[in-house]
């Protein structure tokens, strides 16, 4: 699932290449949104909310999609072909006079009223990327299951909305904790939120997920789908396993030396 950098980068290219111009068609293609009709209407913006995208449009809607595991939008100078995927898997087209957003297989896709967008993003915990940002918040909401495992709570967009797995093993890394530590055992967690702060903006910056200064292939991660390779820093080589409960488990990674579990 794309991080939250990924998804405020999509946010950005719809932004740049609808906002403010009119819709003149509209195509969607899920049943509940079959007979909708949006041309006419101009586009306001698009914005990210953690891993949650918002396409707002003139008369008081939002066209709210998540990209999940699959989904994508494209972006192509109107009348251009588009490409994608098959397109039997295109789920949103908007059309305007300069440009075509062409939404693939996107797994969720609904119009609300931009006054209840917090029916869908209400839940979410503080984004690294928004502009109401708060480390202490993140910490409040980080702190509430303290039996936790970190690598656990840091997945959960309720208490963290942007952090996937690439970040969230690295997080644990950088901050030379093991992802199954209680969050009562990690010493710093300032320092675990500022850093997820820092990546994140990082990644927007430079469209690319580098976390250990090295953009060479091979080399971006010190720890993300690393197993059995040696850590960069002591030459252990990197484990790996579950984290939290099926069906929405993932994979840790973590180096045993660097990351010593509690006790």
């Amino acid at each position: 699932m794309p991080e939250g950098d990924t998804v405020w980068l999509a946010s950005r290219r719809l932004h740049d290449a609808l906002a403010g111009d009119v819709l003149l068609r509209t195509d969607f293609r899920v049943p509940r949104l079959a007979t909708t009709d949006l041309s006419g209407r101009a586009v306001v913006e698009s914005v990210s909310r953690g891993k949650h995208l918002l396409t707002r449009v003139d008369g008081g809607l939002t066209l709210h999609t998540h990209l999940r595991m699959d989904g994508a939008w494209r972006v192509f100078a109107a009348g251009r072909p588009w490409r994608g995927g098959p397109a039997f898997q295109i789920r949103v087209v908007l059309a305007t006079a300069r440009a075509e957003a062409v939404g693939y297989r996107l797994p969720v896709v609904e119009l609300v009223r931009t006054a209840d967008e917090d029916s869908v993003v209400g839940h979410l915990g503080p984004d690294p990327l928004g502009a109401d940002w708060s480390a202490a918040a993140a910490i409040s909401r980080l702190s509430r299951e303290p039996s936790r495992p970190i690598g656990d709570a840091l997945l959960d967009q309720r208490l963290l909305a942007g952090i996937g797995n690439v970040y969230m093993n690295e997080l644990c890394f950088l901050g030379g904790v093991s992802p199954y530590a209680p969050v009562s055992a990690v010493p710093d967690l300032l320092s675990v939120v500022d850093e997820a702060h820092r990546l994140l903006h990082l990644g927007i910056e430079t469209g690319r997920q580098v976390t250990t200064g090295d953009p060479r292939p091979g080399r971006q991660h010190w720890v993300y789908r690393r197993a059995r390779r040696p850590c960069w820093k002591c030459g252990t080589p990197i484990r790996t396993g579950p984290i939290g409960t099926a069906p929405r488990d993932r994979v840790a990674f973590w180096c045993p030396r660097c990351q010593p579990e509690p006790g």
